[in-house]
């Protein structure tokens, strides 16, 4: 049986990253991935997710500030272009746009705060209904590039890449762990990172968990999301178009250009946690809602002038959701569970997995809103 210092379960963007990050600090490290990294059965594939400051709390929006960092150093490193600048508009009775403009003025982050008419005048493909947050360094983060090249930096620092590797129980105690996967192979592991995304609540019962440890974990809900793809009205410029979030009672979307994944020809646009609850990540089916393609259709047409309110393409992807949209990223033993979820984690890959890799090494302890135990009693930060 083969024996490794870390193994890490899942090479979504969080896995990826801290296999990344132990790996360039020296640590000998396994990515187990159940198929391929980044593949359309994750939450990390595909060319098109949001990168933004605007958060309600500082405690976020100083988390973007130093993943940024990390960001910059991966694209250094890699030589890709990962996160395509558009800035973003937040609006909606419900979204607070003041209150996030005073956030962004704390953190000393560009922004405007504008009337609906001058937001308006400035993006005329989008008809808003309260005061707009304009932040500029806002953009969109290719998820596919971002696992690939911090995959290919973790390869590079000697970590050793096992695909259609699917992690099916860890057993043992500290310092001794094995990993058996669903096909009978086996892998001897010191420490484990678990980073296994809308599979987690499946597999969380064949860990070598403590009980307690267990009985403190937040309830987790995956949710199969659909998103469409709007091509741009005739004579749109696809390089105005911003990212946004729109909340209002009983209602919140979110869209950003498309990018690869949509042929460079029109925006992307789902209602948040829009899609049916399941089990876990194995029971996504791929079936688009026709309710929910109408409701989407029917907010374009009211919304978004700018976009013909008929989708070209569509598809559905996973949202792992805490109640209060915080991450999970808490050891037990040799064990580390990392779950940057709630449709917001893309953002905070490079600083999540340098967080878990301190976590996993005892090199850090990481925020004590992502510990089990300021979940269990109410104390961690609501992130939306």
């Amino acid at each position: 049986m083969d024996s490794i210092e870390y193994a890490v379960v899942g090479a979504g963007l969080s896995g990826a990253a801290t296999a990344w990050h132990l790996a360039a600090r020296g640590h000998g490290v396994a990515l187990l991935e159940r198929t391929t990294p980044a593949n359309d059965a994750g939450s990390s594939h595909g060319s098109a997710r949001i990168f933004r400051y605007a958060y309600p709390e500082e405690f976020y929006t100083g988390l973007v500030q130093e993943a940024k960092a990390g960001w910059d150093e991966l694209a250094r490193l890699s030589g890709k272009q990962l996160i395509t600048p558009t800035g973003a508009v937040d609006y909606g009775a419900i979204r607070q746009p003041e209150r996030l403009a005073a956030v962004l003025a704390a953190r000393g982050i560009d922004h405007e705060l504008l009337t609906p008419a001058e937001a308006g005048r400035r993006w005329p493909q989008i008809a808003f209904d309260t005061p707009v947050l304009w932040h500029p360094d806002a953009g969109v983060i290719d998820a596919h590039e971002s696992v690939a090249a911090m995959v290919d930096q973790a390869v590079v620092n000697g970590a050793a890449l096992h695909t259609n590797w699917a992690v099916a129980s860890v057993t043992g105690s500290a310092g001794a762990y094995v990993l058996a996967s669903e096909d009978g192979r086996t892998l001897r592991a010191a420490n484990v990172i678990v980073a296994a995304g809308g599979w987690l609540p499946r597999l969380l019962g064949s860990l070598a968990l403590p009980s307690s440890f267990l009985a403190a974990m937040p309830p987790i809900e995956v949710r199969q999301e659909q998103a469409y793809h709007f091509p741009y009205v005739d004579g749109t410029d696809p390089s105005t178009w911003p990212t946004f979030i729109h909340k209002r009672e009983g209602w919140q979307a979110y869209g950003l250009p498309g990018g690869r994944d949509a042929g460079y020809r029109g925006q992307k646009v789902a209602e948040y946690n829009g899609g049916k609850i399941l089990p876990s990540a194995a029971d996504q089916d791929g079936r688009i809602s026709p309710d929910n393609r109408r409701r989407i259709i029917d907010y374009v047409a009211q919304y978004l002038p700018g976009l013909v309110p008929e989708p070209y393409a569509e598809t559905t992807c996973l949202f792992t959701n805490t109640p209060t949209e915080d991450f999970i990223l808490d050891r037990a033993d040799g064990i580390t569970i990392l779950s940057p979820c709630s449709g917001h984690g893309a953002k905070f890959a490079p600083l999540i997995g340098q967080l878990a890799a301190d976590l996993a090494t005892g090199a850090g302890q990481g925020p004590d809103q992502f510990r089990l135990a300021a979940q269990a009693h109410g104390t961690a930060v609501a992130a939306h």
